[in-house]
């Protein structure tokens, strides 16, 4: 049985098609890159696997059940979102938005238990934001913003972690350090969907790619498998040479 099964989805907005008639499985227990150009349907992909936006047609299986036959708390139980741009409520502290992550665990009253407290400390601290708790998040740099983020993340205690554009708008060291800590999560046995835009960080921090061209699979495998200059060319516009990482072994393009 596939861990995440996408079933003929089709969505569209108005009347331009985004995802068209799309079939593709994800592995459990890997990194898994969705990449293409701008417009191909990536984040309407992620969107729709959270049951944010509903298809007009097709199915979503997680683990053999349809995402959309269960309740909302049941689904925030197996999956968290990080969406491209989260907005925080103002005033709130950093130690407050991760205790969110516990909101599909608690109790009618949302109050977080002594178990649950301990979860968010823990958070907090793989993510190294214990001296950041009591400050609002409104006071962090984009790096420790988006790490309290993934902290909510890791709060919530879900098996499937998706992820939209998590290194935008943060420079290189941040990127690193939130692909760094991707990595580390798919260690503690996550499996993790990450929208991505440059390449060579899917190439290197990523077992699989799927790569989306206009609402369509274009190709899905390891970075090694399917990385080829034919598929630049054809997918991105792009002439490229691709050669192995120096660190990683993973492939690696330069452009032409």
């Amino acid at each position: 049985m596939a861990y995440l099964s996408i079933n003929n989805l089709s969505f569209t907005y108005g009347d331009r098609p985004v995802l068209q008639n799309l079939n593709l499985t994800i592995p459990q227990g890997k990194i898994t890159a969705l990449i293409g150009p701008n417009g191909c349907g990536k984040s309407t992909l992620l969107k729709c696997i959270a049951r944010i936006l509903q298809p007009q047609q097709g199915e979503i299986t997680l683990q053999g059940n349809s995402v959309h036959h269960q309740n909302t708390r049941q689904l925030s139980q197996k999956m968290a979102l990080l969406p491209q741009a989260p907005v925080t409520p103002e005033g709130v502290s950093v130690q407050d938005l991760v205790g969110y992550g516990r909101a599909p665990w608690g109790n009618r009253w949302g109050r977080l238990s002594a178990d649950d407290k301990d979860i968010v400390s823990a958070a907090l601290t793989e993510t190294g934001l214990t001296d950041q708790a009591g400050q609002t998040v409104a006071e962090l740099s984009g790096g420790q913003r988006q790490r309290a983020w993934i902290a909510m993340i890791l709060a919530q205690q879900t098996d499937l972690v998706l992820l939209d554009e998590p290194t935008t708008w943060l420079d290189i060291a941040h990127q690193v350090e939130l692909l760094q800590l991707m990595r580390k999560l798919n260690k503690q046995g996550k499996t993790v969907v990450v929208v991505l835009h440059d390449l060579n960080q899917a190439c290197r921090y990523c077992d699989e790619l799927v790569i989306l061209r206009e609402g369509r699979l274009q190709a899905q495998g390891t970075p090694s498998e399917i990385f080829t200059r034919e598929l630049l060319e054809d997918t991105f516009s792009l002439s490229a040479e691709i050669h192995p990482d120096p660190v990683s072994g993973s492939p690696s393009l330069f452009a032409l």
